[in-house]
Order: structure tokens, then sequence, then C-alpha cells
């Protein structure tokens, strides 16, 4: 998965549409990523990617950038553009 696919991929998880969702996105910008959207977050992780996020994880996810972080530590995004 490359950086665009995982930002659409974002979006659909929040109910978003694509072009609004880019890496500098922090999370109270996102309105889905409430504590409904962190579960259908973490949910999507796992069933996508097999990433099962620590406590210390969600907590640190305070934007698109953190979460594409994620993505990246276990391999699931191939590039940055």
């Amino acid at each position: 998965m490359n950086t665009k696919d995982a930002l659409a991929w974002v979006a659909e998880v929040f109910e978003e549409s694509p072009g609004r969702i880019v890496e500098t996105t922090l999370r109270n910008e996102i309105p889905g990523w409430d504590s409904l959207g962190t579960l259908s977050l973490i949910a999507g992780l796992d069933e996508r990617f097999n990433i099962h996020l620590s406590e210390q994880d969600i907590e640190g996810m305070k934007s698109v950038a953190d979460l594409l972080e994620i993505l990246r530590r276990h391999s699931a995004l191939e590039d940055t553009v």
C-alpha cells in the first residue's frame, strides 16, 4: 500500500471524502475520529493489516501522520508519496 492508498483507507474508515484527509490532518479535525471511530480504526487495522495496537499506540495517535507511522512500522506502507 502506498501513502495515497493509505490516506484513502483512513478517509473510508472515518467516512470522510478522500481529498479531505492528508498526512498533516489532526485527529480533532476529523469528526468521525471519536471513541467509536477509534474502535473502527482498531478493527480495520486488525482485519486489513493484522496490526494489533498497544495502548501506547492508541493514545499516541494524534494525527493521520501518527497512524501512517504505525503502518510503516508494521511494513504495511511502502512509500511516502
